[in-house]
């Protein structure tokens, strides 16, 4: 075997290096120096992100494969591994008080190491070009997950939650190999190229079920209506750090594994088969998560009918299947990780001061708290798709991917998207309806959130500002693409 084929792997052995010294550091330093783990943690994760912006370190400058073409790396491919870990980042950012606190000092480390495989498994299904490799991608990045969401062991929410998961979990995966059971049945293979090829001579019944399961499988951990039962109990159960982790870093990486899959394995039969599978999966998501998400007073299961919603929007890069749709996708997951995180920094520092998560608590909030309520404020805008703000470029980005397509059917399906525009601004609203207009005593006292809370939403509202005035970020993005999209997701 040729060991030099691991050193394309630059990336994955970054974080393997960050993960044997997150693991090394809590297993070996003594109990008095554990409180410097969340920032040890964030620090090493931070470099590594740096380090995926440096060529000479962990950039890829060209595609490259290896282990007979079952890895795959490129630009692209670098770039949302680095769009995903500045998520991370954030994360762990904003996740330092609640890790140091007196329910998790002995569960410290496990959140770490636990964040950390699930990021290594989001890396391999970006980069896998075999089934084989992609589905221990899978299970590295869904398994863990059980684990954190069951981390507040004093909340029977807690464990709730992490039943649902697993069991979800495994479910999905079920129907998926099934499916993946097919599509060797029909092209003797699980290489995205063999399978794509074979496939291009085949239209039965069996390749329709065969499609059908692979997208349920993965629609499952992407919360797609109706695979998204799940979704808003877990959010609401597991700890906001990791709901948040769920909702944006997990989410992100799916669907970037959704386009790869969907493009080079199931290209050849688009038109006949998941275009109009994909079709009906948008309307549904975007349709039911807005209506669901209005009834709701519980912040996380607000957020999380909202992520629903979302995933529906992402999906339309998906459908795009082009170059601007590939750019448009990362560029809308980049700002969503900004926008959402936004969001789940403001609840997640209201939870850790007083222990409330229900909407009707935010009432007059920027009377006592005006900074949260501003950082909130700018959230909703964005997710709601406001302009001048990052959202709403985002979505006008993803909706120009799609139209590219130029079908009839195509226009309708972003005309309703549309429409759920509004519909998602009126929900948005009623947050900064509550923290603004309310004239009810808001019953969040004043209080001063911790150093490192206060630098995630700094971050992040800087991210939301930023992505939204200047263009040069989705003109590189699609300038990278129009280089390597085409080889990359398209055979």
């Amino acid at each position: 075997m040729d060991y030099s084929q691991f050193l394309i792997m630059k990336q994955e052995i970054g974080l393997l290096v960050v993960f044997l010294v997150v693991f090394l550091y809590d297993t070996f330093m003594p109990g008095r120096t554990q409180k410097a783990l969340p920032a040890v943690s964030t620090v090493l994760m931070l470099l590594l992100t740096v380090a995926g912006f440096c060529p000479s370190c962990l950039g890829v400058s060209g595609d490259s494969t290896a282990f007979a073409g079952m890895y795959e790396t490129s630009p692209v491919i670098a770039a949302i591994k680095n769009i995903l870990n500045i998520g991370v980042v954030i994360v762990l950012l904003q996740s330092i008080r609640w890790a140091n606190s007196d329910d998790m000092r002995m569960r410290r480390g496990e959140f770490y190491e636990l964040l950390l495989v699930t990021l290594f498994g989001m890396y391999l299904m970006i980069s896998a070009r075999h089934f084989l490799l992609f589905i221990i991608g899978l299970e590295s990045a869904s398994l863990p997950l059980a684990a954190m969401t069951a981390l507040n062991k004093q909340h029977q929410e807690s464990h709730e939650a992490a039943g649902k998961y697993i069991l979800t979990a495994v479910f999905s995966s079920a129907i998926f190999m099934m499916g993946l059971s097919f599509v060797y049945g029909l092209a003797g293979s699980l290489y995205f190229s063999n399978i794509y090829v074979a496939l291009a001579s085949e239209m039965n019944l069996m390749l329709v079920c065969a499609v059908a399961f692979v997208i349920a499988g993965i629609g499952v951990k992407l919360s797609l209506v109706p695979f998204h039962l799940w979704t808003a109990d877990v959010y609401q159960g597991a700890p906001t750090s990791v709901t948040s982790y769920l909702s944006v870093i997990s989410k992100g990486a799916t669907a970037f594994a959704f386009m790869a899959v969907m493009a080079q394995v199931f290209g050849t039969v688009y038109s006949a088969i998941w275009e109009w599978m994909l079709y009906a999966l948008i309307v549904l998501t975007i349709t039911v998560g807005n209506l669901f998400a209005i009834r709701q007073r519980n912040m996380k299961r607000f957020l999380a009918f909202s992520s629903i919603s979302q995933a529906g929007y992402i999906m339309l890069g998906v459908i795009a299947y082009n170059t601007m749709g590939v750019a448009a996708m990362m560029y809308y997951i980049l700002v969503y990780i900004f926008s959402n995180l936004a969001a789940f920094g403001v609840i997640g520092a209201i939870e850790n001061a007083t222990g409330r998560l229900s909407m009707d608590d935010y009432r007059g909030l920027y009377k006592t708290n005006p900074r949260l309520s501003f950082a909130m404020m700018l959230a909703m805008f964005s997710l709601a798709g406001i302009p001048p703000f990052a959202g709403f470029f985002s979505k006008f980005f993803i909706f120009t991917g799609a139209l590219n397509q130029g079908s009839t059917a195509i226009y309708v399906l972003v005309l309703i998207a549309l429409i759920n525009t509004i519909v998602s601004l009126y929900y948005y609203l009623l947050v900064v309806k509550a923290m603004f207009i309310s004239e009810e005593e808001c019953v969040i006292p004043n209080f001063r959130s911790a150093c490192t809370e206060r630098l995630g939403l700094w971050i992040t509202v800087a991210g939301i500002i930023f992505l939204g005035l200047v263009s040069c970020v989705y003109s590189g993005l699609l300038d990278m693409t129009a280089d390597s999209a085409l080889s990359l997701f398209f055979v």
